[in-house]
């Protein structure tokens, strides 16, 4: 898509609202959404990383990832849009899936 087409798909706040209700956990963070995961050990932290970053190759939608030994931090936002779509909502109930 371009960059124009992702702007329009934009999400208001009362959209944001009603998809973060629908997505427990996870935070908005300006224009993003965040979520952080606790692990037993960096090992464990990682594995879940790696987990993401199949899935986001998968879905060609990618988030920014901070790791702090045993603590993961997502965040998502669509960088072509500028801020929060659908995809990023439908990306963080599939990252769900994989935590612990």
């Amino acid at each position: 898509m371009s960059p124009a087409a992702d702007r329009a798909m934009l999400l208001g706040d009362a959209a944001v609202a009603a998809e973060l209700a629908r997505t427990p956990g996870w935070a908005r963070a300006g224009t993003a959404i965040e979520r952080t995961w606790r692990f037993a050990d960096f090992k464990a932290a990682m594995f879940f990383v790696n987990g993401v970053a199949a899935l986001a190759e998968r879905e060609g939608h990618h988030p920014d990832v901070t790791v702090r030994y045993d603590e993961v931090t997502l965040a998502l936002w669509t960088h072509s849009a500028g801020g929060l779509t659908a995809r990023d909502f439908e990306l963080a109930r599939k990252i769900d899936g994989l935590g612990p």
